[in-house]
């Protein structure tokens, strides 16, 4: 036959070397899937440290205030003032222990001028701190002169680790004792579960101190010197005074680290480089498997073609239609491949686009919530907090002078304004967990009037004129009876905190109508106003122009989403006479039978 004279040409061969040619293709193909798994990778470590950090920054702010405000209460100064009488102590006792129980702090426990423990929350228990000195503690140096103690350090009686904040508890001038309170950190190290990326928080001295792997705790991240052993010796912060180093090898791991201003203290995740190779090893298979398909189609298509060669040996008019056929065909054919690569790539394109914006926007709702929650409370509760105190020091008041009347009188108004508190704080982790509550008619002059009571020693203090336009007939509106007035409560305390910047005469003035689309409310202040970025960034969560101390930027942006969910809205602006005014649009409720008894602001 024809077919066995004609010579074979060495098509595998041809195959071999397209392979050859093909394979470095390879090596772009993996450089390109590591570094879209890295930066992946990166991007979602990055978010879980800045909520991780948020979240141990929460748990502090919870207790840092605390010393400075329990120094004030009367049993803690009796102790201090007669440390001898068992009576006295053990009223102290019992004081510090009921508050650590309600305040979540590990313990809390008072000490004279010298040092010495005189009254302590777990002075019931074995490890108790009744009577131990910890005047080498840097805490107590910081409180004994007059400043803020903050140390990180592991108990010497509980041998647990701790965060502790001290003050100084004063008398006139003169600093009398100091009260410790330690928060436990133990719990943030178990938020953290049973992930292939690592945490490691080392403070200013390299010392690994909350970290999720056990063998590295209390490890040096860095070399020690003298000067370091030193102070580690005099101090005590680990149950160790040599810490061993940390010896991690840099290339077996993904680091990324955010220093903590406030503490000194660096935190890091360590992501195995497996989480980056084991995909890109993935990827680099699925591209020779492709390559490995590529060249069979290949032999294919030139085992074809030599038998095509074969046929139109014998045909060749036949030849000459099976061409244009084929060139035809093969014209429609890589069109249509064309068209269809293009849709497959716009289409997986659109697909990891909208995957990553998910991903985006709900890991951004998780941050900000769990932000929000976590200093929300501190925010929230001040201002009853405060009513409270005023409420308390009158009925001390009322009853040196024998008129128990009135001493009951503010033991009830106390009672409310801490069901009150409670209420708020039910809110916020229904808020933080986006529950939804239903909407009630809600009177709007009753809520206002309780915010302005709430407030209402400080305006005195600042000799804020209140001017009011309200209608005698009640507004009623569409929301919650707690959300509003926390609404209001913040709106009204950031008019105060505008006016403190301003001289008299200060005035604030509140407005209210019927609209055709529902109520609106206006309050205005005679302050500073608006700038032009606070208007553009004043509803963005942690945004402020107070200083730390002040706020956290959280009240506006706290504001805006519960007018949201109440179906209204919230518009700031600039009044044209100067300051700043703020527009409450609700949504209008329908009338109750039912009204509470507005409190008198001027009370």
């Amino acid at each position: 036959m024809l077919n066995s004279s004609l010579p074979r040409r060495p098509r595998w061969r041809n195959l071999a070397l397209l392979a050859l040619c093909l394979a470095p293709l390879l090596w772009p193909l993996q450089h390109l899937a590591e570094r879209y798994y890295r930066s992946e990778l990166v991007g979602q470590n990055r978010q879980t440290l800045d909520l991780y950090v948020a979240n141990l920054l929460g748990t502090l702010h919870r207790f840092e205030t605390l010393p400075q405000i329990l120094g004030d209460l009367p049993a803690l100064r009796a102790a201090l003032a007669a440390p001898a009488d068992p009576q006295v102590q053990g009223s102290a006792n019992r004081l510090l222990n009921e508050i650590a129980r309600q305040t979540g702090a590990e313990v809390m426990y008072l000490m004279d001028d010298s040092g010495k423990t005189l009254a302590a929350s777990n002075w019931d228990k074995p490890d108790s701190f009744v009577g131990r000195n910890f005047a080498f503690r840097p805490y107590y140096s910081d409180a004994i002169a007059g400043r803020l103690g903050r140390f990180f350090g592991l108990g010497t009686t509980s041998a647990k680790r701790g965060y502790f904040f001290a003050a100084g508890v004063r008398e006139g001038e003169r600093i009398k004792g100091v009260l410790v309170v330690k928060v436990d950190l133990d719990h943030t190290e178990t938020l953290w579960g049973k992930t292939p990326e690592q945490l490691l928080l080392t403070d200013h001295n390299g010392v690994v101190i909350l970290t999720s792997r056990p063998e590295w705790r209390f490890r040096a991240t860095r070399s020690l010197t003298a000067e370091d052993h030193q102070a580690i010796a005099a101090v005590q912060p680990y149950p160790t005074q040599d810490p061993q180093p940390l010896n991690l090898n840099a290339n077996a791991w993904l680091t990324q680290t955010r220093t903590i201003e406030e503490t000194g203290w660096q935190v890091s995740i360590l992501a195995p480089r497996a989480l980056i190779d084991r995909p890109v090893r993935t990827v680099v298979a699925v591209g020779g498997a492709t390559l490995l398909v590529v060249m069979l189609l290949v032999g294919l298509m030139m085992q074809s073609r030599r038998n095509y060669l074969d046929r139109i040996a014998f045909e060749a008019r036949a030849r000459h239609d099976l061409e244009n056929r084929v060139v035809e065909r093969t014209s429609d054919l890589e069109g249509l491949n064309k068209r269809l690569k293009s849709e497959v790539l716009e289409r997986e394109q659109a697909q990891q686009e909208l995957v990553q914006a998910q991903d985006e926007l709900v890991q951004a709702g998780k941050l900000s919530a769990l932000g929000t929650m976590s200093a929300s409370i501190s925010h929230e509760l001040n201002q009853p907090l405060a009513a409270i105190r005023s409420y308390a020091d009158n009925a001390g008041i009322l009853l040196d002078h024998g008129r128990l009347d009135d001493a009951r009188g503010n033991l009830k108004l106390i009672s409310e304004l801490t069901e009150r508190m409670a209420s708020i704080i039910a809110h916020l982790r229904a808020f933080a967990r986006r529950d939804r509550h239903a909407l009630e008619s809600v009177a709007l002059q009753p809520a206002l009037d309780d915010a302005l009571a709430l407030l209402g020693k400080r305006r005195r203090a600042m000799a804020v004129e209140l001017i009011r336009d309200l209608p005698d007939a009640p507004l009623w509106v569409q929301a919650g009876e707690t959300r509003l007035r926390q609404v209001l409560g913040n709106l009204l305390a950031n008019a105060l905190d505008a006016l403190t910047e301003k001289a008299n005469p200060r005035c604030l003035w509140l407005s209210a109508e019927q609209t055709a689309e529902g109520v609106e409310l206006c309050i205005r202040d005679n302050g500073p106003g608006f700038t032009s970025q606070a208007l553009a960034r004043a509803r963005e969560p942690f945004f402020t122009t107070k200083t730390r101390t002040q706020g956290l930027g959280l009240g506006l942006a706290i504001c805006d989403t519960l007018m949201r969910a109440l179906g209204g809205e919230m518009l700031l602006a600039n009044h044209p006479r100067g300051g700043a005014l703020l527009t409450l649009r609700l949504r209008a409720g329908t009338p109750g039978v039912n009204l509470q008894p507005p409190e008198d602001p001027t009370a």
